[in-house]
């Protein structure tokens, strides 16, 4: 069993289930309305636990009914909330879905009391950053604790993987020095790049521009089509399984936390890592909601098992 710690979000998802999205001027009805926990920190929590981590959370939450609700949430699936602060008079995070009938979805975010992470936070989990096997964040909380983490986690030889999401175009070179695996979708990559993802020739360019960054492990993944790979020793396109989606909203954030559960620390199996990463994804976008549609580890394996089988 690996440990895992994930500075991040906590937002209740607000999912507003529309045909299409609304031209500019145009009104449109919802089918339905519906609440799922949710944020790109939590949903990565969730997917390393169910994937068999020991998952340890680094976050904040308001004094409100949602912050009670995330912290049973993540209480039910064996994370430790230990870390987790509450600020007062602040409301938990909240995201505005607009799901369409595609499963693709647009997303606003309310920051809440996520942008109350301070570094004394990250010091209070010190000796949990710097007993882990990889240490992970996005962008949904200050950079600055971020950094610290990474930093920590660094000073005791432990591996870093960085969401970049919501994508910025200009990320700080003192934490892109303690950054050991980006994995941007393609949207993203294209901010922080300026090199649009279209073919294998502008992944292997935009892998490189990584690279040149010092970061040693690249992962772009690119929704239906799969991801690409990128290390010293491989540069491979990983294609997807093939699934209906329903809703994409945790698809990205169950692959990073289900690639922590497979992945080594010198990123030598990282393309196998990859492919069961894609798997527990392709069950993520299958169902509604976000932690909802999540896959425990006996599932996914039991899907590799049967892919494996039919291969030979």
């Amino acid at each position: 069993m690996k440990k895992v710690t994930i500075i991040g979000s906590i937002n209740v998802d607000n999912i507003m289930h529309i045909k299409a999205l609304p031209k500019p001027g145009e009104t449109v009805a919802m089918s339905a309305f519906s609440q799922a926990a949710g944020g790109k920190g939590a949903n990565q929590a969730i997917a390393s636990a169910r994937a068999g981590n020991k998952t340890v959370f680094v976050g904040r939450v308001g004094d409100d009914s949602n912050g009670e609700y995330m912290l049973r949430e993540f209480s039910e699936n064996e994370i430790d909330t230990a870390y987790i602060n509450v600020t007062k008079k602040q409301q938990t995070g909240q995201a505005y879905i607009l799901l369409q009938e595609t499963g693709q979805n647009s997303i606003i975010i309310q920051h809440g009391a996520n942008y109350d992470l301070t570094e004394a936070d990250i010091m209070q989990a010190k000796d949990e950053i710097q007993t882990s096997d990889f240490v992970i964040a996005q962008f949904e909380t200050p950079l600055a604790p971020t950094i610290l983490a990474f930093k920590l986690a660094h000073q005791a030889g432990k591996k870093t993987i960085l969401n970049p999401a919501p994508a910025k175009a200009n990320i700080p070179e003192e934490l892109l020095k303690v950054t050991d695996l980006i994995t941007p979708n393609e949207t993203e990559s294209e901010i922080i790049t300026g090199i649009r993802v279209t073919d294998l020739d502008s992944m292997k360019r935009s892998a490189e521009f990584y690279h040149q960054l010092g970061i040693d492990g690249v992962i772009i993944t690119l929704g239906e089509k799969g991801c690409f790979v990128s290390t010293s020793k491989v540069s491979k396109l990983i294609p997807a399984f093939k699934v209906k989606a329903v809703d994409t909203t945790a698809a990205g954030d169950t692959f990073i936390g289900a690639l922590s559960s497979e992945l080594q620390a010198d990123f030598a199996n990282i393309e196998a890592s990859a492919i069961y990463a894609s798997l527990s994804s392709s069950f993520a976008v299958q169902k509604l909601g976000a932690f909802p549609s999540i896959p425990k580890r006996d599932i996914v394996e039991a899907a590799l098992k049967e892919i494996n089988y039919a291969k030979n």
